[in-house]
């Protein structure tokens, strides 16, 4: 295998363009005032290429994550760009394309008293607890907007609960103190259209992962095969020199901690089944055992050691016929975090 030559060496998403796209347009189509979210890591597919989605599906605002993620987006889409993170004195310049979130009171008072009629989103505090100004504060807030060049309120609400009740009642106390359009997130399209019908005010819903996520088996991420050695029961490996499990190969895969693979996160588990799952997974892990996000011949193999920045040693018992050099592999990822060395459209 030494004499080898990869024409790659690196992780890729593979996507079916058709398929994703016809994803994204059904999503699209479904849901009137649609402002697509493209944040962080652009779920996987780049802020780039959402930003080009975007603009092909004719939508005329786009939202991201921080300020930092502007330019990326503004090189592929020519509309309004929407920033989630809260306003700060550290924005950028005023420019007419860039609407900034407001999320607390002082910080909308000194925009107010800058005099430049910016024109800023006003986010309303939900039972998140994460940013806005509390509804109780909505009718001071409204004071302010006479100064300023106001486009609509902000409600952004938690995954579970019930939501689109929350969201009405938010809705209405923001638009007794101020009418406006209604930023909604995590609502249904129907649930929208509703809100919209009982403040008489025009709603826009933000999506991301419904959006760029709705069609799973459209993409999926590979690995190349960087090389295998032969190695016997109890023989030390890799940086930490564990012992192998026993006879076998050591398989070196690229994608590692710098392309977000295998990076652990809280468990969002509720019911007491997902939480013994997680803790049976956290005692296997601890014992060196942990499986890795690697299939080969049908199933996930288990780390040697955990990840390196740029690549990953997996074991493959000697039962199982080991991949070549060169070989694509599967590997399963979060999206949302998952940074690959390449994006192939199909």
């Amino acid at each position: 295998m030494s004499g080898t030559v990869l024409d790659v060496t690196g992780t890729m998403l593979r996507v079916d363009r058709a398929g994703w796209e016809a994803g994204i347009d059904a999503v699209a189509g479904a849901t009137p005032g649609l402002v697509p979210v493209a944040k962080g890591n652009g779920y996987g597919f780049g802020l780039t290429n959402l930003a080009e989605q975007t603009t092909r599906m004719g939508a005329d605002t786009i939202a991201v994550g921080t300020v930092f993620e502007i330019d990326p987006v503004r090189e592929a889409f020519d509309g309004d760009i929407v920033v989630l993170t809260p306003w700060s004195e550290d924005f950028p310049a005023t420019d007419p394309r860039v609407i900034p979130t407001v999320s607390r009171l002082g910080d909308l008072a000194r925009l107010a008293a800058a005099g430049e009629r910016r024109r800023v989103l006003v986010e309303v505090q939900t039972s998140m607890r994460r940013h806005g100004i509390l509804p109780a504060e909505l009718n001071v807030a409204a004071g302010y907007l006479r100064a300023l060049d106001f486009a609509g309120w902000v409600i952004h609400l938690p995954l579970s609960g019930a939501a689109a009740d929350e969201a009405l009642g938010l809705a209405g106390t923001a638009t007794n103190a101020h009418p406006g359009p209604l930023w909604l997130s995590h609502v249904t399209a129907a649930e929208a259209e509703r809100i919209g019908e009982r403040t008489g005010q025009p709603t826009r819903l933000r999506l991301g992962t419904k959006l760029w996520l709705g069609a799973p088996t459209t993409y999926g991420a590979t690995s190349v095969v960087l090389d295998v050695h032969r190695v016997g029961k109890g023989e030390r490996v890799g940086y930490r020199q564990k012992k192998a499990p026993g006879n076998g190969h050591l398989v070196v895969v690229a994608g590692g901690t710098a392309h977000g693979i295998a990076l652990e996160a809280p468990t969002p588990a509720a019911t007491w089944r997902q939480r013994a799952t997680a803790v049976a997974t956290g005692v296997t892990a601890a014992s060196g055992r942990a499986l890795s996000p690697f299939s080969i011949g049908g199933a996930k193999r288990r780390f040697i050691e955990p990840p390196h920045m740029q690549s990953s040693l997996v074991f493959v018992p000697a039962e199982v016929r080991p991949p070549q050099v060169g070989d694509e592999i599967g590997v399963t990822v979060r999206n949302t975090t998952y940074l690959p060395d390449e994006i192939v459209f199909d």
